[in-house]
């Protein structure tokens, strides 16, 4: 019988957010649980370190010097930069195997009508936001239906609609229509991203203000522009990842009722690494677990994120691995589930045998990641060592810095004079693993 698989992607979320993996501010009993029901990984990796490309390495298999989408690039009146029709995105591989593919929260890998609307890259059901612009507010004026623009009774003197649970509720209302299988859920939770709001009368929100002891900040009445402001941004992170923690447990409880929680794949993750955007403090919460840097850094704190893995008929309990893996294994690994060819170029390893703990477990010989604002940044893990280059755009040639993980896990003293071979080779990867894109120009702007 074919597995079902869901994939929890959530929005800037750090390593060191859950109880599972260190955090001692912010209660996560539901994901907790997951972890020592299943595999948790401490070397995982996003795609990058901000939302767009990242997403685009799940979904398509390929690391940020061959994707098609490279960076955040805003599409008027709505929307992203798109995949192209050129794309094979993992809802498309379900899709041409007979899955049911429902697409639930934030896309932003291309506007309404676009080549790369989730309804034009394998998806047989969306509901959430196109937009990640839009996304940042948990009080949206409208979602989308499939390709249909679904109006919601906000105003910014007015917020009745939480986006964040409509988006809960079509995802569960998915799981039980489709419970005879075999389905791919995506579900991209927008928390804990900023906006920091949850809704009123959250007992979370109202515990963490008491916990922290935090004194209400004066905010200014909000114009709808920009981020909404929050009083007591620490309790409001910290309720949003409870908030998603319930979620998270609403979708393993349904697939239960349902009878289909031992042949069911749940992966979760994060897109990249913490955020400090709508007055978030990711230094209270210890959100990238003592790793250098935030989102948009390619330090280990803006990539290194959490990824579970639980399968109860395959995956054994209470595993913790060790193995160095990235968002764009994941597309290689779901055509190995499906016993699916890949017809186009993949960056990524199947984890299959990892995950059944058997068979030898490729490994990559290195990653490679690259980052398109602020003058561009470019990083590789090269077995215990990490090598960036910084302002890529203005001395594309310039110096690599060099890490040694093994000792020096948070990447504070640069080795690259100490080790100037590794320093070199890695300096060689940076120029072969990035090509050229025509719109996201890295070196040659």
């Amino acid at each position: 019988m074919r597995p079902n698989v869901v994939v929890i992607l959530v929005d800037d979320m750090g390593y060191g957010d859950l109880g599972c993996y260190g955090s001692a501010r912010i209660r996560t009993p539901r994901i907790d649980r997951m972890a020592a029901e299943g595999l948790r990984f401490t070397d995982f990796y996003s795609g990058t370190s901000v939302c767009a490309p990242s997403r685009a390495a799940w979904m398509t298999g390929l690391h940020t010097g061959h994707t098609a989408v490279r960076g955040n690039r805003e599409v008027r009146p709505e929307g992203q930069y798109p995949l192209p029709d050129s794309s094979l995105t993992m809802a498309e591989l379900f899709r041409a195997a007979g899955y049911a593919t429902g697409g639930f929260g934030k896309w932003g890998l291309g506007a309404p009508g676009s080549s790369g609307d989730p309804m034009a890259q394998g998806f047989t059901r969306f509901y959430g936001y196109n937009c990640q612009r839009e996304a940042h507010h948990p009080y949206p004026g409208h979602l989308w239906s499939d390709r249909q623009r679904v109006l919601l009774d906000n105003r910014p003197d007015r917020q009745t609609q939480y986006a964040p649970d409509l988006i809960q509720e079509q995802a569960l209302s998915f799981l039980t229509a489709h419970a005879g299988g075999p389905f791919f859920l995506y579900l991209a939770y927008t928390p804990p991203h900023a906006a920091l709001q949850v809704p009123p009368g959250d007992s979370a929100y109202a515990a963490y203000r008491t916990a922290f002891g935090e004194v209400a900040q004066p905010v200014a009445p909000w114009s709808g522009s920009g981020y909404q402001p929050n009083a007591y941004p620490r309790a409001a992170y910290a309720a949003m990842v409870s908030r998603l923690d319930r979620y998270v447990g609403e979708v393993l409880d349904r697939l239960r009722e349902l009878g289909i929680d031992d042949n069911t794949l749940v992966l979760f993750s994060s897109d990249n690494g913490p955020h400090r955007e709508g007055g978030n403090d990711p230094a209270f919460f210890r959100s990238a677990a003592g790793f250098r840097g935030v989102k948009r850094s390619l330090y280990e704190g803006g990539i290194r994120v959490p990824l579970i893995v639980r399968w109860p008929a395959v995956v054994r309990a209470a595993r913790v691995t060790g193995h160095v893996a990235a968002a764009w294994d994941w597309l290689p690994t779901m055509a190995g589930l499906l016993g699916a060819d890949l017809s186009g170029p993949t960056d990524g390893l199947s984890m299959l045998p990892l995950l059944r703990g058997r068979g030898r477990q490729a490994r990559h010989p290195h990653l490679y990641w690259e980052f398109h604002e602020e003058e561009g940044r470019q990083a590789v893990r090269l077995g215990r060592w990490k090598g960036l280059r910084q302002r890529v755009a203005a001395a594309p040639g310039g110096p690599v810095e060099l890490y040694d993980l093994r000792h020096d896990p948070a990447e504070q003293v640069d080795v690259a004079i100490r080790h100037p071979r590794v320093a070199a080779r890695i300096a060689r990867l940076l120029q072969e693993a990035h090509v050229e894109h025509p719109d996201f120009p890295l070196l040659r702007r």
